[in-house]
């Protein structure tokens, strides 16, 4: 079906924090390569995207930092934003789900259902926080999933394995706020009855069995296990509030909410907002990461379904999940490549890192980022290949033309083959974009390069324009040619470098996508400007810094993990109590390991009131003849003991990090007397 517009949304990042490379791989890229595609073919197009501000996570971040949700929202909606304006992501908005707009445009959409009579009014048991006095969101409750056995699966889906969940599906479940088990108490919500609504939701996505596997799949597997009510509001104090009597306290669930800010933001876009999301000349896309496919896919379609009035989704191309340097990508470690970050530390290269995460999309199974392949990418394909390519091409037409196009003359019959293929390009990359094959699209755009490439290395003409130079200018006619048709091809998928190549060639902007069809692009006598270089090389040092930041966090992580808790305080004691050890300074004259144990090791230590044994657990942290002569704290009127067979007599005073480290308690100042109280 040909469609009068477009309307194409990607998924609402939480504000809770920055944005990754995996949420750019996920669904941001692919989005906006879509959509410059589409402009580029003249077709009204609305790219919708803004911050998800009322998710439970906002509220778990605030508590975290010590601030308020709107504070949280403020700081990361902007730091987003940026972000991704500097990476090239052309939203024609990017709103926020804190707008009046959006408050009063899903208020309206619930009481719109309410008054049709589509909720389904239930007491139920949900669970509660004695401790903090507060019905808990499937977010603040975290346990063991019933499904793969992650320990820290959320009440609402486990991100090991991925499996939806209901909050009383978790084994051993726990309050995130005060970490105390929560107890089942009655309250009052609306329902959304998709178990009634299954058989049209049904019919919807077997009519949409071109979708991508992963995501028809996901689909049929949730149907075929049966559709349950699910639950649209929430006992919180931030959100939109519920919009109807008795709801006091309640606000709306985030995924009923938040689907519905792509309608709010395109209401702020245009006053013809209608148009994008009611006309059955529109078609709706979704980009989404394969986490959000049941509720762009059945919750949202279900929702636009009972209200009656809108569009559904003609198709939701979801990815799977990147992974970095062979590990999933995690906010809470710190496991991530951070767009803000890149932005300052790879200045002017915002397309390498598109084409890298483009070139590894994982549209069919998970993938991998690593900074060697990012190096390599950049390196090997588009300073060797694409960049190449023109810079050889310019600077040529500068030293043999004085930088105009020459005049083609005769062609030859591999002249008219290449000018055939050139021609079929943008059909090519065009089939493959439409079928969300975004890497498949890329190729084939490389792949045009790579025939200019071939062309100029076949026909040699800095060697040819010695002995005939006629054919230099149609060789060097077609080269040019080929530059201009890359610059309409690549402007999706790199548009910073269409840009800086477009500007070289002094080509004007209004070229359509079926005009890179065309081999007479740039006529004869075409004036061209400076050439300067696409692509710079990635130096080992700046990979090696990147690798090594990746390092540092590994190394927080595993120190946090492995932190030992530090104990509360033990019951109180008198000051007679405490009088009663009597802790002194002694040295440490021999040490020996004892026999068939891995942490004893046999002290003779000078107490300065005699020399006596000790038998110590500390042969895991000190090696025996690395202590002899250090000086420790000992505590000497402890009853003797036996210990493998030897006389114990004291204890020596260590301290233990975080990483269950031990450290004697040693005099501060060298050479203390031996036998000097310690009080």
């Amino acid at each position: 079906m040909k469609y009068k517009r477009h309307t194409v949304t990607a998924a609402l990042p939480y504000a809770n924090g920055p944005v990754h490379i995996g949420h750019l791989a996920g669904c941001y890229l692919p989005a906006d390569i879509y959509v410059r595609y589409l402009r580029a073919k003249g077709e009204d197009v609305k790219f919708i995207c803004g911050s998800d501000e009322h998710g439970v996570p906002i509220t778990i971040k605030a508590k975290k930092e010590g601030i308020t949700p709107q504070q949280v929202v403020d700081k990361y909606h902007k730091i987003m934003g940026d972000a991704f304006n500097g990476f090239g992501i052309s939203f024609d908005i990017y709103s926020r789900t804190s707008s009046k707009t959006h408050h009063e445009t899903a208020s309206e959409f619930f009481k719109t259902l309410y008054d049709k009579g589509v909720f389904e009014e239930e007491i139920t048991e949900q669970y509660f926080d004695e401790k903090a006095n507060q019905f808990l969101a499937d977010r603040y409750i975290t346990g063991t999933c019933p499904k793969c056995g992650n320990e820290n699966a959320y009440g609402d889906q486990c991100e090991s394995c991925g499996s939806t969940l209901n909050a009383t599906d978790l084994i051993n479940p726990k309050s995130s706020l005060s970490g105390e088990k929560p107890v089942l108490k009655k309250t009052k919500n609306w329902f959304l009855p998709l178990d009634k609504m299954q058989p049209q939701i049904e019919a919807y996505i077997d009519s949409h069995s071109e979708w991508k596997s992963n995501v028809f799949g996901q689909c049929k597997s949730w149907l075929n296990s049966g559709l349950q009510p699910r639950a649209m509001t929430r006992d919180l104090d931030w959100g939109v509030k519920v919009p109807v009597e008795g709801a006091e306290g309640k606000v709306l669930y985030v995924w009923f909410d938040a689907p519905i800010g792509y309608i709010s933001a395109t209401k702020d876009l245009t006053p013809d907002w209608k148009l994008y999301w009611k006309d059955k000349e529109t078609k709706l896309v979704h980009f989404i990461g394969k986490d959000n496919i049941v509720f762009h896919c059945i919750i949202f379609p279900a929702m636009l379904m009972a209200e009656g009035s809108y569009i559904l989704p003609e198709n939701v191309p979801a990815n799977e999940f990147l992974n970095l340097e062979g590990d999933k990508i995690s906010t809470s470690r710190n496991w991530a490549v951070w767009l803000h970050e890149y932005l300052l530390d790879f200045k002017d290269k915002q397309d390498v890192l598109r084409y890298t995460l483009c070139a590894n999309a994982p549209e069919t199974k998970d993938n991998d980022f690593t900074w060697k392949d990012f190096q390599a990418k950049n390196n090997n394909e588009l300073v060797a290949i694409l960049g190449n390519f023109v810079n050889r091409t310019l600077v040529l037409t500068h030293k043999y033309y004085e930088g105009n196009v020459p005049q083609a003359a005769e062609y030859s019959k591999s002249d008219i083959l290449l000018l055939e293929e050139i021609s079929k390009f943008p059909a090519k990359i065009a089939s493959s974009i439409e079928n969300y094959r975004f890497r498949e699209a890329l190729a084939e755009l490389m792949n045009l390069a790579r025939a200019g490439n071939k062309y100029l290395a076949d026909n040699e003409p800095w060697k040819l324009i010695n002995t005939d130079a006629e054919r230099v200018k149609t060789v060097m006619n077609i080269a040019l040619q080929i530059c201009a048709n890359l610059t309409i091809v690549m402007e999706p998928f790199l548009p910073f470098t269409a840009t800086k190549l477009r500007t070289m060639l002094n080509f004007k902007t209004d070229y359509k996508w079926t005009d890179a069809e065309r081999t007479d692009l740039l006529s004869s006598g075409h004036k061209i400007n400076t050439a300067a270089l696409l692509f710079e090389k990635v130096e080992d040092e700046q990979i090696v810094n990147q690798v090594n930041k990746l390092a540092n966090s590994k190394m927080e992580n595993e120190l946090a993990n492995n932190k030992t808790e530090i104990p509360g305080s033990k019951p109180e004691i008198t000051f007679d109590d405490f009088s009663k050890m009597d802790i002194r300074v002694g040295t440490i004259l021999e040490a020996e390991r004892v026999p068939k144990t891995d942490k004893l090791l046999k002290l003779k230590i000078d107490t300065g009131i005699d020399v006596r044994t000790v038998v110590s657990g500390i042969a895991l942290h000190y090696k025996p003849e690395e202590i002899i002569g250090m000086q420790v704290s000992i505590l000497v009127n402890l009853a003797p003991r036996m210990l493998k067979g030897i006389e114990s007599r004291g204890m020596i005073l260590c301290s233990e990090n975080e990483k269950g480290e031990l450290s004697f308690v040693s005099p501060t100042k060298p050479n203390a007397n031996n036998g000097s109280l310690i009080k």
